[in-house]
């Protein structure tokens, strides 16, 4: 019986000698043996046929005496393709990035300067467009304002720590949160406070965008999301001049107190439907953010906040002296407390308590005579339920005697009207003890919104002055 003699496996056979560089004068004299076995398998690939590889490879499998050897055969070959195209991968990315780097205009510096004009979602795709782009998108001068805020959740607590560690220190501002609406801002009337109840955004988004996804991480920001701040010795909030926070549900006292302790520079901060309360807030602030110049807090639960206490108030006025801005709208607030705070800053120009429960219109008094509350510019007191008829009379005849010389906008509006001064629940839609018109002609340059509804009517005609104008707008009730 014939004995059938297999060939010895490939790692039994003899190597072939490669030929030396000096065999082939287009090899450099630097090449290795890997080098030169790279080149003759790349330049075979090109002269031969694909089915003249594929027969070549399974001769030599039929070569391997035993079964095991066949799956090396096949793992090692796997592997040296594997091998191949990422190394093939790496320099096609080198050269594309080399190629951009000459073709692109802009030298690297200037590059960062545009790139850290982007917006933070803008800036993430550009650093994903290439090497030379994501290595200029990598300087933290490109982070120093972070904005992820978003109309539905989208960003958990990985991606702010992520972008906050990209800063360092040249984190200047940060905002984050759920902002109702692209109309929506500080200045509006238009209240911040987020639920999904009264978002209309959130209705054309499917449910699977909207729930949390099984063994993947939540698109919901908890309370440590603020934790990059304050850890690491507060090396990121030390030089942070902007916070704004928007309907973190999650957040509580203790996290948003530990985050300003860690930001001693902050210069405005814009709190908007956090559960934390104003008591405890104001005492972080006046303890820890001295040069802050602008303070806006929207109540996420209008009315039911009265933890402000005097000595707080005195604090914060005696602590934070360079505040020009403040709004604390949607608390409980009364009137000597919110006096305290208006003829206590002495820089303060811009003042808005709307939808404040308690305030009846008495701190007005007296204001226009001292220098606290003489520099107003703006005050708003909206939709203030117990503010009075005849404390809005008396501040208007204080304008017309020549106070508040520099107030240029007023809001006033009610859409409970205003309170008549013996009983609250009886309500005044037109009053006539107002001198809106006066103030309007002795004063044309102020920008004066009285809207209140008409009593008895289905349909609810708002008068809304400004300057000589008065313009009637109809809202029907449903």
């Amino acid at each position: 019986m014939d004995t059938v003699h297999h060939p010895p496996p490939p790692s039994s056979m003899a190597k072939r000698p490669c030929p030396s560089s000096s065999q082939n004068p287009r090899f450099p004299s630097f090449f290795s043996q890997m080098d030169h076995l790279l080149d003759s398998f790349l330049f075979l690939a090109d002269s031969s046929p694909p089915i003249s590889l594929d027969l070549s490879f399974d001769r030599l499998l039929d070569s391997c005496p035993y079964d095991t050897d066949r799956s090396l055969l096949i793992d090692r070959a796997h592997k040296l393709g594997s091998l191949l195209i990422s190394a093939a991968n790496r320099s096609a990315g080198k050269r594309a990035s080399l190629h951009n780097s000459i073709a692109w205009a802009l030298p690297p510096d200037l590059t960062i300067k545009v790139f850290s004009m982007l917006d933070s979602q803008s800036l993430c795709y550009a650093a994903a467009t290439c090497s030379m782009f994501n290595k200029c998108a990598m300087e933290p001068f490109c982070y120093a304002n972070i904005d992820l805020t978003t109309i539905v959740p989208k960003v958990n607590n990985a991606v702010v720590s992520t972008m906050i560690r990209r800063a360092g220190k040249s984190l200047q501002s940060l905002k984050l949160g759920i902002v109702p609406g692209p109309t929506a801002s500080s200045g509006s009337r238009q209240p911040l406070v987020y639920t999904v109840r009264n978002s209309a955004d959130v209705s054309s988004i499917s449910w699977n965008d909207k729930k949390t996804r099984q063994g993947k991480e939540s698109s919901i920001l908890t309370r440590s999301c603020l934790y990059p701040l304050s850890g690491k010795s507060g090396a990121a909030g030390t030089l942070l001049r902007r916070l704004h926070l928007y309907n973190i549900e999650r957040m509580d006292n203790a996290s948003l107190c530990a985050a300003l302790s860690a930001c001693p520079y902050l210069l405005d901060l814009e709190i908007v439907g956090l559960h934390v309360e104003l008591r405890q807030t104001l005492m972080s602030v006046s303890s820890n953010c001295h040069l802050i110049e602008r303070l806006f807090f929207e109540s996420s639960k209008t009315g039911r906040d009265d933890s402000l206490k005097v000595p707080t108030c005195v604090d914060l006025v005696n602590n934070c002296p360079n505040i020009f801005s403040l709004a604390m709208r949607g608390f409980k607030l009364h009137d000597y407390k919110v006096h305290l705070l208006v003829k206590g800053f002495l820089k303060l120009k811009y003042a808005d308590f709307s939808t404040s429960y308690s305030i009846t219109g008495t701190f007005l008094r007296n204001l226009g005579s001292c220098i606290g509350g003489n520099l107003l510019e703006v005050l708003i007191l909206r939709d203030c339920m117990h503010l009075k008829e005849v404390e809005v009379a008396l501040f208007l005849t204080s304008v017309l005697a020549g106070d508040f010389k520099f107030l240029r906008h007023l809001d006033i509006s009610n859409r409970e009207g205003l309170a008549s001064e013996g009983d609250w629940y009886h309500r005044s839609y037109n009053s006539s003890i107002i001198p809106l018109k006066q103030v309007l002609k002795v004063r044309p340059n102020i920008c004066l919104l009285a809207e209140f509804p008409s009593e008895g009517w289905y349909g609810l005609p708002l008068n809304q002055f400004s300057g000589h104008i008065i313009v009637h707008r109809f809202f029907f009730l449903k």
